[in-house]
C-alpha cells in the first residue's frame, strides 16, 4: 500500500510529467482491501484477505496520449513513470478527441455521501455470516445440496489529480452476503441463489433471511414444465428486470452514439419508452452502491433524468465522447488506472408505477414471469433481443407452475415502448427497477 500522502504522490507525478514534456496530465491512485469467506455444506472452505494499491498516469503530448500504471511505489519506480509515459506518447497515434476536463467543469465541492463504513468486520464475523446464510438455505425442506455461502467486505479509496489543478479523494466500503443452493435429485435438480450488498454493515440484511429466501426460491423451481411457443406478456421480477437498464445504458453511451452503433442513436428528445416512464441516474444517493462525489475525470456530477415521461433526454458522456459529438460531458466518466475513461451510469433506477405486481399480472390470461436470464443475447446496433429464461407460467392472472428451457425474444425498441413498471421499487443493487411487464414478446419453448 502507498505510505505517502496520495495528493503528494499524484502532484509529484504530474509535475514530473510536465517537466518531461507533457502538455497536460492526470494521475489516479486506487487503494483497496478485501476480505472474503466461503462456507459449503457446513464446513469452512476459504478465508481470504488482500490489499492492493495501483497507480495510473495519463499524459498528453500535443494530440497524442499514453497511459502507464504501476503497483510499485518505490521512489525509483515513481521517478521512471513520467519519462516512460512521455516516450510512449511520442510514439502514439493522434487522438483529437482525448483531453482533460475543462477547469470550469471540475468539481470544487464534494457532497457527503456516507459511503464509507468505519467498521471492518473481523474474520469471525464474516465466517458467521457465511455459515448462517448457508445454514438457513440448507434448512429449507427440499434443499439437497449447496454451491456454498459467502460473506465479504471491501474498502477502496480513489484519489484523482489533474494538471488543471483538480484533486479529489473518496473512500467507499461494501459488505455482502450470498448463497447458491440446489433442490431435488439427479436430472430433476434445480438451482437458485440470493445475495445482498450494502455500504454499511448496519444496512445489511440478516444472513438467515437471505439464506431462507434462497432456499425457498430454489424449491419453488422444482418440476418445471416447458412452455408452448407463442407471443405473450412477459413479466420480469426486479432482480432480472435491471438487466434491461443495462441494455439501455449501453445504447446511450456516448462512444456508441459517436460510432453510430446504437439502436437509439436517432432518438434524442423522442419517445424511447412508453409514456409515464422515468429513468434517473443519481450519483449522490446517500449510501448508494454506485455513489461517488465526482466522476472519473474530476467533473461535477449530479442527479439527472435520462428519460422523462418516456422521452430520451441525454446521452451518457465523458469528455472524449462529448468532444466527438460536439457536446459537453455529462459527468459520467468512469476509469481504471490503465486506460482511458468511458461513460458509465451510477445509481440508475426506473421510477415505480401505481400498480402492485399482482395487479400488473391480473389481466394476463397466459404469460411468463421471469426469474432468471441466461446469456447476453442483445444486439446493441439493432436492438434485437433473445435470452434464455426460466421462471413461472402465468395463467388467468396468477402464478401457475415453474417453467425452464425457454427463450424470450423481441426488439428492445419495441420492448421499451411496451413496458409497464409496478410499484415495488427497492434500492438493492447498482441498477434498480420495480417489477416490469413487457407486452407481446415471443416465448419459444417446446
Amino acid at each position: 500500500m502507498a505510505t505517502r500522502d496520495p495528493q503528494e504522490i499524484l502532484d509529484s507525478l504530474i509535475g514530473a510529467a510536465r517537466t518531461a514534456g507533457a502538455d497536460a496530465a492526470d494521475a489516479l491512485l486506487v487503494e483497496s482491501i478485501s476480505a472474503s469467506v466461503s462456507y459449503r455444506l457446513g464446513k469452512l472452505e476459504d478465508v481470504e484477505r488482500a490489499e492492493s494499491a495501483d497507480l495510473g498516469l495519463r499524459v498528453f503530448v500535443g494530440s497524442r496520449v499514453a497511459f502507464v500504471s504501476s503497483t510499485d511505489f518505490s521512489p525509483r519506480a515513481l521517478a521512471e513513470l513520467p519519462e516512460r509515459a512521455i516516450a510512449m506518447a511520442r510514439l502514439a497515434p493522434d487522438d483529437k478527441y482525448a483531453s482533460l476536463a475543462p477547469p470550469e467543469l471540475l468539481a470544487r465541492e464534494f457532497p457527503r455521501l456516507d459511503i464509507e463504513d468505519t467498521y471492518e468486520p473481523p474474520p469471525d464475523v464474516l465466517v458467521e455470516r457465511a455459515r448462517a446464510v448457508e445454514g438457513a438455505a440448507m434448512a429449507v425442506p427440499g434443499i439437497t445440496n449447496s454451491e456454498g455461502g459467502g460473506a465479504s467486505f471491501s474498502r477502496s479509496a480513489v484519489a484523482l489529480a489533474t494538471s488543471e489543478g483538480f484533486f479529489g479523494r473518496y473512500a467507499a466500503t461494501n459488505h455482502s452476503i450470498g448463497v447458491a443452493v440446489l433442490a431435488g435429485e439427479g436430472t430433476g435438480m434445480e438451482r437458485d441463489y440470493e445475495s445482498v450488498s450494502a455500504r454499511h454493515s448496519t444496512d445489511l440484511e440478516g444472513a438467515e433471511d437471505v439464506g431462507r429466501r434462497a432456499g425457498q426460491r430454489t424449491v419453488k423451481r422444482l418440476n418445471p414444465r416447458k412452455a408452448k411457443s407463442q407471443a405473450v406478456p412477459v413479466v420480469y421480477e426486479p432482480r432480472v428486470a435491471s438487466g434491461l437498464l443495462g441494455h439501455f445504458v449501453g445504447a446511450i453511451s456516448g462512444s456508441a452514439i459517436a460510432r453510430g452503433v446504437s439502436f437509439l442513436k436517432d432518438r434524442m428528445n423522442e419517445q424511447a419508452f412508453a409514456s409515464g416512464i422515468n429513468i434517473v441516474d443519481d450519483p449522490h444517493r446517500l449510501r448508494g452502491l454506485r455513489s461517488k462525489p465526482f466522476d472519473g475525470e474530476g467533473v461535477r456530477n449530479k442527479r439527472m433524468a435520462l428519460v422523462e415521461n418516456g422521452a430520451l433526454r441525454t446521452w451518457l458522456l465523458d469528455c472524449a465522447s462529448a468532444k466527438q459529438l460536439r457536446l459537453t460531458t455529462t459527468g459520467h466518466a468512469a476509469r481504471g488506472t490503465g486506460g482511458p475513461p468511458s461513460a458509465s451510469a451510477t445509481n440508475l433506477y426506473m421510477e415505480p408505477g401505481p400498480r402492485s405486481p399482482e395487479a400488473l399480472m391480473a389481466d394476463i390470461r397466459e404469460g411468463l414471469y421471469v426469474t432468471e436470464l441466461i446469456g447476453m443475447g442483445a444486439n446493441p446496433v439493432t436492438g434485437d433481443y433473445s435470452r434464455g429464461a426460466a421462471g413461472f407460467w402465468i395463467e388467468n392472472g396468477k402464478i401457475a407452475y415453474p417453467v425452464s428451457g425457454v427463450t424470450i425474444a423481441g426488439n428492445l425498441k419495441d420492448m421499451f415502448c411496451n413496458l409497464t413498471p409496478a410499484n415495488d421499487l427497492e434500492f438493492r443493487y447498482g441498477f434498480n427497477t420495480p417489477t416490469l411487464r413487457v407486452e407481446g414478446m415471443t416465448v419459444a419453448g417446446a
